[in-house]
């Protein structure tokens, strides 16, 4: 609530600043520019399209600074960082709104687009950056001098927790980091931390910890000797709305994987996993919903075909739906068109081999074009699925997955797609190994996701489906 109430701040500013800035430059374009392209003096009249404008483009600035991801973190902004934000996103709205409303005004020559587009960037910047820079510097102040501060938990009770938390309250400029107490990895009798901070309870408790505590940040100070529980320790944290921080050793600091945020800051390495900036993935979505909807008006021949070729190939439905899990393990209804006997599945659950008898002739067909996922489309519209991202897996499954491979819940995190990288560099499983081993290549898409790579994946899937080489 708090934070709501922060970047209601932000939003309100950033919504004058617009106002503003568009009625001065309505005045300056009045007074200077028109004036000397006409030949006689122009009255600032505040007219209907003047007040149009006047709606539409707070509301185009506001949308820009949401698919900029400016309001994503209310607090703790790097002034350096905002000012580098602020000024590329006034760039690009500046230049966008000039070519929607300013390139066919009266102009005596070339010059004065440059006069009108400068006149533009300066108001709009300065009425943007300055209350922001007020707000985030007055943030700051109170984050520094401990004014402000964030539920932190450490998970680790040793020497290095110790140290950690000796360097904290060593500050002289805080960080704004509220230790409220620790968790432990291995059980013993006595904790070195103990002496320092509460200890709430050991790993399996993380998740209750964190709820009933309003953890907003984690810091990881386990023992070097305790490094072989930091898999465990992150799929522990998978899905909890906090910010992780890891110690680093010399190899992560050689290696370049420690970045410096803050000058007073301690040198910790975060995790982050939102790795796609937010203006792609709104992009993404957009894309998803435009292709889709392309895709079912164009392909509906293919479709119309594919339905007498799945109903002349054996008795049956034409389309086949079962459950899966998708994006936070939420469950949904998956379509494709049906490309096994009916009661294929009436002894339980089981994957399809190479030379599976419960496929159909056609159905062979259809699987290795990847044709029978086409009513996925469908699931991309509703929301349930992506073009692109981790194929989904039913409940069934993913039970036996995560007994050999807890980190298959990182999948989880995205929508599922409806080709993965790891369908087309491995292809379908044939059992639960091959689905672990498939599994390390939808993890690598997920720490490198981008519209670039999902684009590269849908063209490598475009050539399986041409050369007919799914399976």
């Amino acid at each position: 609530m708090q934070k709501s109430k922060h970047n209601l701040k932000y939003i309100i500013f950033d919504f004058l600043a617009s106002l503003i800035a568009w009625t001065l430059f309505y005045v300056f374009r009045k007074t200077n520019i028109e004036p000397e392209a006409l030949g006689q003096s122009v009255p600032v009249i505040f007219d209907y399209k003047f007040y149009v404008a006047l709606v539409i483009i707070p509301i185009f600035w506001l949308v820009l600074h949401v698919l900029s991801g400016y309001y994503k973190v209310p607090y703790r902004k790097s002034r350096l960082n905002e000012l580098g934000q602020t000024l590329f996103t006034t760039i690009l709205g500046v230049t966008i709104l000039f070519f929607v409303f300013i390139l066919d005004d009266w102009v005596v020559d070339y010059k004065q687009y440059y006069k009108l587009y400068l006149a533009l960037f300066s108001l709009q910047f300065t009425f943007t950056y300055f209350p922001r820079l007020i707000i985030t510097s007055i943030v700051n102040k109170k984050v520094h001098s401990r004014k402000l501060l964030f539920n932190t938990l450490i998970i680790g009770s040793n020497h290095k927790a110790v140290k950690l938390l000796e360097e904290f309250e060593s500050q002289r400029i805080s960080s704004g980091l509220k230790f409220v107490g620790f968790i432990f990895v291995e059980d013993q009798q006595h904790y070195l931390l103990e002496e320092h901070l509460p200890k709430l309870g050991g790993l399996k408790d993380i998740k209750t910890i964190i709820s009933e505590y309003k953890i907003e940040e984690v810091v990881i100070a386990i023992e070097s000797k305790e490094h072989s529980k930091i898999k465990n320790i992150i799929n522990k944290l998978h899905g909890e709305r906090v910010i992780i921080k890891v110690i680093p050793d010399m190899y992560d600091i050689l290696i370049g994987k420690v970045r410096m945020s803050s000058i007073f800051g301690l040198a910790l390495i975060e995790i982050n996993h939102n790795i796609m900036p937010v203006w792609q993935q709104y992009t993404k979505r957009f894309l998803d919903i435009f292709f889709s909807l392309f895709a079912i008006i164009l392909l509906m021949p293919v479709y119309i075909a594919l339905s007498i070729g799945v109903k002349l190939s054996s008795p049956g439905p034409i389309l086949y739906s079962h459950q899966r899990i998708g994006k936070n393990g939420e469950a949904f209804k998956i379509f494709k068109f049906r490309s096994m006997y009916v009661d294929a599945e009436k002894d339980g659950p089981a994957l399809s081999s190479k030379n599976d008898s419960r496929v159909t002739p056609f159905g062979k067909f259809i699987r290795k074009t990847r044709l029978d996922e086409f009513p996925q489309f469908f699931n991309v519209l509703k929301g349930d699925m992506s073009l692109v991202g981790p194929r989904p897996e039913r409940q069934f499954y993913i039970d036996q997955i995560t007994e050999k491979a807890p980190h298959y819940s990182h999948l989880l995190s995205v929508r599922p797609g409806i080709t993965s990288w790891g369908q087309v560099k491995y292809g379908y499983a044939e059992n639960v190994d091959q689905m672990i081993e498939r599994l390390k290549y939808d993890i690598i898409y997920i720490e490198n996701r981008s519209l670039f790579i999902d684009f590269k994946i849908m063209i490598y899937t475009i050539k399986i489906i041409f050369q007919a080489k799914g399976i």
